[in-house]
């Protein structure tokens, strides 16, 4: 009996925690793809290293800086428009 009780409890328990894992992963897999997208960031809004003498999120100096990316919806990058020309997934001078 008490072995009965331990593989309903331990059954019981997997259930629950994928029940509580399945959200999470339905979340990742809606999301959408991703990719850097240089040279559209407004100064201080990029998502990670903008060059030398940068570290990471939030270190672009100007506005639309070159080598400072934004992560954007896959596809998207190069018909982003902006002051100094469209998006790039490659660094610019």
């Amino acid at each position: 009996m008490r072995s009965t009780h331990a593989s309903l409890a331990a059954t019981l328990a997997v259930a629950a925690a994928a029940a509580a894992l399945a959200p999470a992963a339905a979340a990742a897999q809606n999301k959408p793809a991703m990719e850097k997208c240089y040279g559209v960031a407004l100064a201080g809004k990029n998502d990670c290293k903008a060059g030398a003498g940068t570290s990471c999120a939030g270190t672009s100096k100007v506005n639309y800086q070159g080598n400072a990316w934004k992560l954007v919806k896959a596809g998207t990058c190069i018909a982003i428009k902006t002051p100094k020309g469209s998006g790039s997934l490659t660094p610019k001078a």
